[in-house]
């Protein structure tokens, strides 16, 4: 499949995205994790397409009850929502985000948000695009230069002390630090240059599957907090930087 591909299936759910009605329309799965009817529809409808188009493929979504995947297994991994609590509150900083894992790899990416008309997108060894702009990070080596946006593990407020801990250490030692509710955004834009890094605890496969790719494209670098690759059958501790960034956030901030 090419990217051009993926794009045009995507932006097929706009509509859907922007339904109002549907985003009013909520049920709590759990600690400040919720579902709407977009995530539904968006999710049923890219669903049928791919299936119908790319019968040996299979997917891994977060509103999907059954995630398996794995190194043999080419998935498409689908976030139909990603920011839904933004969604609920018509913040308008939410997106479709999907990926193509093929043999062990992220090889496609699309991260769409409709409200800004925004598109992401990748194939690997191909760079990272937004709106068919090439994109890459940025070269800032100099923390106390740096925008750095977190997220706040809202699904485990137990570990709220801990999390904010660590914001305060980020927070004195950058320019500042935005939350925006949207991993997904948050890789993209590190990976346009908006942001200068970006770090999450917990975070699962369909939050970072897509834009992983795009960030690395662009020349960033991802990886868990313990310096390794991220997994894809499992949550992880996410460090998204420009490269330069990296081993300052391993050695003095993540596990300092």
């Amino acid at each position: 499949m090419e990217r051009k591909e993926l794009i045009e299936i995507v932006h097929q759910t706009r509509t859907l995205v922007m339904d109002e009605a549907n985003s009013r329309a909520v049920t709590a799965k759990g600690t400040a994790d919720f579902v709407t009817k977009v995530d539904f529809s968006v999710q049923d409808f890219l669903k049928k397409i791919l299936f119908r188009e790319y019968p040996g493929i299979s997917l891994m979504s977060e509103e999907q009850k059954e995630n398996e995947i794995g190194p043999d297994t080419d998935t498409w991994i689908l976030d139909p929502i990603d920011g839904t609590t933004n969604l609920i509150h018509h913040y308008q900083h939410s997106a479709v985000s999907l990926g193509l894992y093929e043999q062990g790899e992220i090889t496609l990416g699309v991260v769409y948000n409709p409200f800004t008309d925004e598109t992401f997108s990748a194939a690997k060894g191909c760079g990272a695009y937004l709106n068919e702009q090439k994109i890459q990070v940025t070269d800032q080596n100099d923390m106390l230069r740096t925008l750095i946006s977190m997220g706040t593990d809202p699904y485990e407020k137990e570990k709220a002390p801990e999390n904010f801990a660590l914001f305060q250490k980020v927070f004195m030692e950058c320019t500042d630090i935005r939350i925006s509710g949207s991993a997904a955004l948050d890789l993209c834009y590190v990976a346009c240059g908006r942001l200068d890094t970006f770090l999450e605890r917990n975070l699962k496969p369909w939050d970072y599957g897509a834009g992983s790719l795009i960030l690395t494209e662009a020349g960033g670098k991802i990886t868990d907090w313990n310096n390794q690759p991220l997994s894809f059958d499992r949550n992880c501790n996410v460090l998204a930087t420009n490269g330069l960034l990296h081993s300052y956030f391993l050695e003095n901030i993540v596990n300092d």
